[in-house]
This record gives structure tokens, C-alpha cells and sequence, in this order.
């Protein structure tokens, strides 16, 4: 037998960011609190507004699971004395477990007599559980910010106003703070404020629509979406499509109308990028293209109420609309009587980072570690990657970024082609900064991923030399996201760049700044950013073992690691390669260290091993040209026709012979071995 579980938490406004890590959290919560609670369950649902998050779970059982307990005590030696009796050990073994001692019984294990007892726990009833269950799980949803509100000592997202928890249609009672669960949830604040009741989660649904509420978060953003479709449609263009904004969006309503407003004429001639981001940034307001992409005199806004009079409302948004603009256009105006180029001087009394300098002294590090990256990889770049670099953060002097800091690089690259600079410099200063997350939009062209990758660099660098390193989920300065943007700008693009090299480089040019010895700092930012490469990888369905394997054997150039970690994935899922690495790991655990010697042919006395220095000859031109050519796949193909060799010479032969001589000469050969894939694998860590 089983039933329904629906609760449902009304809270003031949440922010929307706060809402899908929640919703995912009180999921996760619900579910282990049942497993551990011996609970069956079947489908979960959950539902969010911004004044609610709710879940549905279907066929939670009435009863807890029957549990049969089998538990070994202490050794029976010590349990009971020469008389017979219980000692301590076995008196506080039945206190533990809540049984008398002479429930007790002995087994016979491999180690000998052991106490022993085995008991059937009877299933409670469930919604008795759920009343201690529900509560805990409230209390332990993790918001970024969470806040108490009257006198009281629980915290949440923002204050709570009701508590809808209801299982196979009765309420299931609770207190949390001063409020008590029931049956009763609320309307829309504004179209339908009062209460009505909840039986379960089909109940809910309909009732809530009825009052002005869509709890579905995927049916309210169909409706967004289609709101604007139509919209857009009627003012002859389509929707400037924003994914991020209709997630946002959506979680800011919950019962959404979509009203179109105009954009007056004189802001056109600013960057369409400055009005669509002014828009969305503080507005929240989608824009609209023409068939050709060219930016619409119209907004389209989402309202959180079905207003009687459209107009007013829209009046009201264009009326903000036109102060914030106005403040752009006079932003833009007088920005555009100075050169980017002058603005370097102001940057000279910038503070960066306090121990680290100033802005100036920043750009005349990554501009030189830029050039340096430009010379080894599109020489023809240099100049441009030199003057990108210079006028990369000219633009944070502006009025406008002032004002609008999510518009830094966007109007550097605005001005730039105002003031007459090359496209592909324009654009490398506003693609410096990317990515600006994980899996986001990467630089286009080599300018902007040079003057990105020496910035990024010099930070993580910077902060290393004065001992500004990330701990734990702490990263004030996002040194994990510039590392991974690193990592994806060399990815992305296949650059052999030695990573080793390049923070080498940025932290000789730190000289005046560093507190910390170089070799340690070095150390430390390529072992951080190598982290970084793991986590990157393991998120890509690589194995886990082999991209240990790889990485913990030679970690240099993050594009040569990547083609290592693929051909040996690749070979992993052949039939025959466990026995391959049982044979190599043998390799490597027996030579340890290795021992780097020629090797004696006159030592060769057993055919297996000669078999396996003649094979190892015939192998290794082949694979040191594969490995050259960074061709691993044949390269590893190459090396696995030495396994059955391998594997004669370990049944035919004893290594650690008594004779030193053969001994060694027979570590030699296999450390020959293991130095083929030494570049490429470390065989040891393959599981």
C-alpha cells in the first residue's frame, strides 16, 4: 500500500538564481531521508515560483521496511570470564544494541568465536517518520544567502508565511519556526491573495491555476515563450534569442504577461550590444531583430499581473527604459572625447590588488607574456596581440563601464572601432575576457585567446606569489574559473603550449611583487591548474584511471595530455587490455624507480628474455616516431605487442636474482620497457 506525499513551502519572493539549486537540493534531501528511513518511493515532481517550492512524490509506502539486523560483537574470549559470565565487553556490546546479554549468541568465524546477535525490526508507519523527516529536510535546504526573520532561529532563503504538508490527502503535523503545516496554500499576492486547499499534487495544480498561480515551471516558460513568439510576430521581427534570461525570467512570475514597449529613436545610435545588455542586465527586458539581425525600436517585458490597463504598465517600463538610456547616451558622448589609449595613464593610480599593484603594472606583464605567446604561435600576430593587450582594460576608465560594469570589453570594442582600430584588435580586447563561465563562449581568433590566456595567467600567478591561493569552496579572485578558461581557450584551440613555460614566465615577470620562492610558486600553479585539467576531463566521460594515468605521468602541453588520455581510453576498451596492464603495471611496481643502465647481451641467458630484448628493439624506433609525432594510438598499439613477451619473461625468469649483475641487467631491460610508455601513461595507476 502507498500513497501520495506533497509539500509545499510559501516564502516572500526568492530570488530566481536561488531556485533550480534548491529545487535539486530538497530532492536529493527528501529522497536519502526516505532510503535511510527504509521508505519506498516512486516518482518525484517538484514545482517552483518565486513565493514557493514544492514537491510531489508518488507511491511513498505506508509502512517502513521489515529490517532483519545481524550484528558480530566482541571476541567471545574476552566477552565472558573462566566462570562463564559476561564481562563489560559483552554488557556494553548488549547496552549498544538494546538487547539483554542473554540474547546473546556466539558464531564461529575465520578469526575464531565472536558475540553475536541477529533481530527483526518492525516497519513503522510512514507518516509518523515524515513528521520528523519533513522538518530536518527544511532545515537543511542550502541557499548562497539565507536569513532569520522576527525573533526566531531558523533560517531560509526569505521569511516563510505557510507550510503545506499533506501525505495520502491528511495533513502530516509539523512545526517549523512559529509556523504549523496544514492544507492550505495561497493565490497569486496581488490577483488572488486568499487561501485555498491542497489534497495532493493534482489538486494543487488545478486549484493554483485557478488562482493566478502556474506551479509547472516548464508550462510557465512554454507560456513565456510562446507570449513572446506571438509578440514578436506582431511588431514584424523575431525574439533576440536568450535562454538565460527566459530561465531567469521565469522564475521572477508567476503568472506572466508579456507587454511590448518602444525604444525612442536617439538611443539607436548606440551599440546595439549597450542597449541589449543595459535591457537585460537591469531590466530584464528581451529585445527584437529583423530578419537580418538588426536590432528593433521594441522591448518586450514580462509582468508578474494581468494589468486592466496594458499601457499604463508599458508607459511606466518605457519611461525607466528612457532615464537609464539617457544616462548611456551621455556616457557614450563624453567617453568618445577621449582616446582608449589616454586612459592608461588613470590606471597608473588603480589598485589592482593591493600587494600586487597597480592596473598599469598588471597590462605590462600579460601584454609581454601576450607577445611572447603571439611570437611562438602566429608571429604574424604579434603587433596586434601587442596593442590588444594594451588597450585590453583602457575601457574600465570610461563613464560608461563606470556606470555599467557588466559592459567592460563591450565598449572597449566599441570604441576601439570608433577610433579607427583593426576589427581583430577591437574584438580581442571584448574577448579577453572569455570564457566568463565554465562551457561558455571561447576567444575567435588568436589575438583575443593570446591577450586572454597571459591575463588569466598573470592572475593566478599574482595570487599564488603572495600567498592569495584558494581553499576549500573559498576563490575570492576565481583562480579555479581562470584556470579552466585557460585550459579551454588551449583545448579548444589545440595550441602546444607548455604550461610549465608559460607560469614560469609570469612569475619571473612578478619578481618585484612575489613573497614566495619562484620554484614553489611554479610548482603550485601548474599542480593547481593540472587539478583543474582532471576535473574538466572526468566531467567528459573519460575514464577516471586513465586520466590519472596520464596526467600523474607528464603533464606539459594540456592538448598533447588530452591525445594521450584519447588513445589510451581508446585502447582501454579493447578485450584484451586488462591482461596488457596487468603486465605493464608488473613492469612498474618491480623497477620502482627504475635502473638506468645498458643493457648486457651477454647477460641475456634465457630465451624469454632475449625473445624480449630482440622484441624490444624491433618496437622501440617505431614507438619513440609514433610518440614524436603524437600519434599515441599506434604508438600504444605498438608497446601492447610486447605484452606476451612480457608475460613469458615474468613466468620464465626471476627478477631479484641472487647474482647483482643479471639482476640489474634484467631491471635495465625492464625499465627499457617502462620507458616507452613513460611519456605517455603511468600503467601503475590503471585500474
Amino acid at each position: 500500500m502507498s500513497a501520495e506525499l506533497f509539500l509545499e513551502l510559501g516564502t516572500e519572493e526568492i530570488p530566481a538564481g536561488f531556485i533550480p539549486l534548491a529545487l535539486t537540493d530538497i530532492q536529493q534531501q527528501l529522497s536519502q531521508e526516505l532510503e535511510r528511513a527504509r521508505i519506498l518511493f516512486g516518482e518525484i515532481h517538484t514545482f517552483a515560483t518565486p513565493r514557493r517550492l514544492a514537491i510531489s512524490i508518488k507511491d511513498v509506502a505506508r509502512l517502513q521496511q521489515r529490517q532483519e539486523l545481524e550484528v558480530t560483537g566482541p571476541p567471545a574470549r574476552i566477552a565472558f570470564d573462566l566462570d562463564g559470565n559476561p564481562t563489560k565487553a559483552a554488557e556494553g556490546f548488549a547496552r549498544t544494541n538494546g538487547v539483554p546479554v542473554g540474547d546473546l549468541q556466539t558464531i564461529e568465524t575465520g578469526k575464531g568465536k565472536y558475540l553475536f546477535f541477529s533481530k527483526v525490526i518492525e516497519g513503522g508507519e510512514t507518516k509518523t517518520e515524515l513528521q520528523q523527516i519533513l522538518p530536518r529536510v527544511i532545515g537543511n535546504i542550502s541557499f548562497k544567502k539565507s536569513m532569520r526573520w522576527k525573533d526566531l532561529e531558523v533560517r531560509f532563503a526569505r521569511p516563510m508565511h505557510w507550510i503545506v504538508a499533506v501525505y495520502d490527502g491528511s495533513v502530516v503535523p509539523f512545526s517549523y519556526g512559529d509556523l504549523q503545516s496544514g492544507n492550505l496554500s495561497r493565490g497569486h499576492r496581488f490577483m488572488a491573495p486568499g487561501e485555498f486547499s491542497v489534497a495532493g499534487a493534482d489538486d494543487y495544480l488545478f486549484k493554483a491555476e485557478q488562482q493566478h498561480v502556474i506551479p509547472e515551471i516548464g508550462k510557465r516558460r512554454q507560456l513565456i515563450e510562446t507570449q513572446l513568439k506571438q509578440l514578436a510576430q506582431n511588431l514584424g521581427g523575431e525574439i533576440n534569442q536568450d535562454d538565460e534570461l527566459l530561465e531567469e525570467v521565469s522564475f521572477l512570475v508567476e503568472s506572466p504577461q508579456a507587454l511590448a514597449g518602444s525604444i525612442e529613436s536617439q538611443f539607436l545610435q548606440l551599440p546595439p550590444e549597450l542597449l541589449i545588455t543595459s535591457m537585460r542586465e537591469h531590466q530584464r527586458y528581451f529585445t527584437l531583430v529583423d530578419e537580418r539581425g538588426k536590432l528593433l525600436p521594441n522591448f518586450i517585458t514580462i509582468a508578474n499581473t494581468h494589468a486592466k490597463d496594458p499601457q499604463v504598465v508599458v508607459a511606466g517600463n518605457e519611461r525607466v527604459l528612457k532615464a537609464r538610456l539617457s544616462d548611456a547616451m551621455f556616457f557614450w558622448r563624453e567617453d568618445k572625447k577621449h582616446k582608449l589609449e589616454t586612459r592608461l595613464e588613470a590606471l597608473k593610480k588603480v589598485v589592482y590588488q593591493a600587494k600586487l599593484g597597480t592596473s598599469f603594472e598588471k597590462i605590462e606583464r600579460f601584454t609581454e607574456l601576450a607577445t611572447g605567446l603571439a611570437q611562438q604561435i602566429a608571429p604574424q600576430t604579434v603587433e596586434m596581440t601587442k596593442r590588444a593587450a594594451t588597450l585590453a582594460k583602457c575601457d574600465l576608465e570610461t563613464g560608461m563601464v563606470y556606470e555599467f560594469p557588466e559592459l567592460q570589453g563591450i565598449m572597449g570594442r566599441e570604441y576601439a572601432l570608433l577610433e579607427g582600430e583593426d576589427q581583430r584588435v577591437a574584438t580581442a580586447i571584448y574577448e579577453h575576457y572569455l570564457p566568463i563561465q565554465a562551457g561558455g563562449e571561447l576567444p575567435s581568433d588568436d589575438i583575443g585567446a593570446f591577450v586572454s590566456l597571459a591575463d588569466k595567467i598573470d592572475t593566478i600567478c599574482g595570487c599564488f606569489s603572495v600567498g592569495l591561493i584558494p581553499t576549500g569552496t573559498a576563490d575570492p579572485y576565481a583562480l579555479r574559473r581562470s584556470a579552466i578558461g585557460i585550459l579551454s581557450i588551449i583545448l579548444d584551440r589545440g595550441y602546444a603550449i607548455s604550461i610549465p613555460d608559460l607560469v614560469s614566465r609570469s612569475v619571473q615577470l612578478l619578481e618585484a611583487k612575489r613573497q614566495r620562492a619562484a620554484e614553489e610558486v611554479v610548482a603550485d600553479v601548474v599542480e593547481f591548474i593540472r587539478l583543474r585539467l582532471v576535473n574538466m576531463l572526468s566531467g567528459k566521460n573519460y575514464p577516471a584511471d586513465v586520466i590519472d594515468a596520464v596526467l600523474s605521468a607528464s603533464f606539459v602541453e594540456p592538448s598533447d595530455s588530452l591525445e594521450r588520455i584519447k588513445a589510451l581510453s581508446a585502447l582501454k576498451k579493447q578485450d584484451d587490455f586488462e591482461p596488457l596492464a596487468v603486465a605493464f603495471k608488473r613492469v612498474g611496481n618491480i623497477i620502482k624507480d627504475g635502473l638506468d643502465q645498458p643493457i648486457d647481451q651477454s647477460l641475456l641467458t634465457d630465451d624469454c628474455e632475449k625473445i624480449l630484448f630482440e622484441r624490444l628493439q624491433e618496437v622501440r624506433n617505431s614507438v619513440e616516431k609514433f610518440i614524436s609525432g603524437r600519434n599515441y594510438v599506434q604508438a600504444l598499439e605498438a608497446i601492447a605487442g610486447l605484452r606476451q613477451p612480457v608475460d613469458n619473461f615474468f613466468d620464465g625468469v626471476m627478477v631479484m636474482v641472487d647474482d647483482a649483475a643479471i639482476k640489474n641487467n634484467r631491471l635495465a631491460l625492464l625499465t627499457s620497457i617502462a620507458g616507452l610508455f613513460k611519456g605517455i601513461a603511468d600503467f601503475r595507476r590503471i585500474a
